[in-house]
């Protein structure tokens, strides 16, 4: 009989605790196995039966999710955000590692998405990307902290080269412009290795077949292209646009309460408005950054955009609400025409209100 197994594993930089727990949850083993490929394949080779595997999100959860997924019926990378259970109450190894198998068992854990492999080369490129633009933009701000620092306003000017002598001169401590000069060294070191980095990551980004499909879209240049392919790796996650836009921090949340309310001996729904709360909160910064930061390029820069933004503008919708609804409509497009294999049509950006984006 072809009995199914619960593996539960608590991760961190030099040991995992495993549990094994059968299908009535029952304990059948506990061990620790050391952090390294060679090891974690020993131990799920003694392992007969379907397995199912769980572990948490964590720093080393893409390595160890190739290194288990093909020996293993199942891999689930669960988001410990959305299980209370694992918050509450003490904490440890072998506390985690019970609580982890039980919703494993129940199938009360939720997954994150981490593919196939096939984009992992593209991930580490972007990554690096933006660790590099993050990095620039520290230096920046470091720069211009010093100007503050001593009771000075100063712009963008500040960090052009042919602009530095006379912002250094400016300062009236001598430390503080050795300060800003090693400052400067570092940005013009940062600059050039982003410009390296982005590079690489767009020679790469264009040997995806979808590479040609998402930048044809208005406001997705290159980078931006790239940015999406490796986080979303397939379009196919995604069912319709509506799961699309709370995984890119642009769905709206909504609260009610006390929607019915009893007429005779029926219960009948309130006729009352739905409370927005914002934005949802847990999303991927990424993506949220690409497709806010594309809403604002095609507007500026597209006409068939910047005519569908001012439409909005006339209906009486906010700015903010109407950028918002241009980025959803950039979302919308770029999950479609990825998944259907078609090229941007503007016409698009006009469908009928079925496919609103309000």
């Amino acid at each position: 009989m072809n009995s199914h197994k619960y593996v539960a594993l608590d991760v961190d930089s030099a040991n995992i605790v495993a549990g094994v727990f059968d299908s009535k949850g029952k304990s059948m083993m506990e061990c620790c196995v050391k952090t390294n490929g060679t090891a974690i394949r020993q131990f799920f080779k003694l392992l007969d039966g379907t397995v199912h595997v769980v572990f948490e999100e964590g720093t080393q959860a893409g390595w160890l999710y190739q290194v288990i997924r093909p020996l293993v019926a199942e891999v689930i990378v669960c988001d410990p955000r959305h299980n209370k259970l694992l918050q509450a109450g003490n904490k440890g190894d072998r506390i985690d590692v019970n609580k982890l198998g039980r919703l494993l068992r129940l199938g009360n854990v939720r997954s994150v998405y981490h593919g196939d492999g096939t984009i992992e080369s593209l991930k580490q490129l972007v990554h690096g990307y933006d660790t590099l633009v993050e990095d620039t933009t520290r230096t920046m701000n470091r720069v211009r902290a010093i100007f503050r620092s001593r009771g000075m306003k100063c712009n963008s000017t500040v960090y052009r080269s042919d602009n530095r002598l006379q912002w250094t001169q400016k300062l009236d401590i001598k430390t503080a412009q050795i300060r800003l000069g090693s400052l400067y060294k570092e940005l013009d070191y940062l600059m050039e290795l982003r410009e390296e980095a982005e590079r690489a990551m767009c020679r790469h980004a264009r040997t995806h077949s979808a590479y040609k499909m998402i930048n044809g879209v208005p406001g997705l240049g290159p980078v931006r292209t790239a940015q999406i392919i490796a986080v979303v790796g397939t379009p196919h996650r995604f069912r319709t646009k509506r799961q699309f836009w709370p995984y890119c921090g642009l769905a709206v949340v909504t609260r009610t309460s006390a929607d019915y309310e009893w007429r005779g001996n029926l219960p009948k729904r309130r006729k009352k408005p739905i409370s927005t709360r914002g934005l949802n909160q847990n999303f991927n910064r990424t993506l949220k950054a690409v497709f806010t930061g594309a809403a604002l390029t095609a507007i500026g820069s597209n006409k068939d955009f910047k005519a569908y933004y001012q439409r909005l503008i006339d209906k009486g919708i906010r700015p903010e609400m109407a950028r918002l609804t241009v980025a959803r409509k950039i979302a919308s497009i770029t999950l479609t025409i990825w998944k259907k294999g078609e090229n941007y049509d503007p016409e698009r950006l006009n469908q009928a209100a079925g496919t609103s984006d309000q």
